[in-house]
């Protein structure tokens, strides 16, 4: 049973920076494309930043420039840097992996971790 794991979430003051983390365990086989998503109260969730397996990388407009997404592969984890920070970046944010396996696409979610920007 594939499983992700997020962590580095938190609280911090506009113009801060945090590190989300999320690891991914429960299978030998590597994934194709990783990344985040948020959801902000009374939203939606949104795409912030994805990654491939060859390391193309796609960002929501609103973090171009702010945030890195990266990943390493032989650990099956993706990252997510932020940098300046703020209040609109609040929301809880998700770790998404998917997978080819048997011809089929498996998509999975980790449970979310929480970031906050506030003064």
């Amino acid at each position: 049973q594939v499983q992700l794991e997020e962590s580095g979430g938190g609280s911090v003051q506009p113009g801060g920076s945090l590190r989300l983390s999320c690891k991914a365990s429960g299978t030998t086989l590597g994934f194709n494309t990783m990344g985040w998503y948020r959801q902000a109260p009374g939203k939606q969730r949104e795409l912030v930043a994805t990654i491939t397996s060859g390391t193309s990388t796609n960002y929501a407009d609103s973090v171009k420039g702010r945030f890195t997404v990266s990943r390493d592969n032989a650990k099956n984890t993706v990252y997510l840097q932020m940098n300046r920070l703020k209040p609109e970046d609040t929301a809880v944010y998700y770790c998404y992996a998917n997978q080819f396996r048997s011809f089929q696409m498996y998509a999975y979610w980790g449970q979310g971790t929480q970031v906050t920007v506030s003064s």
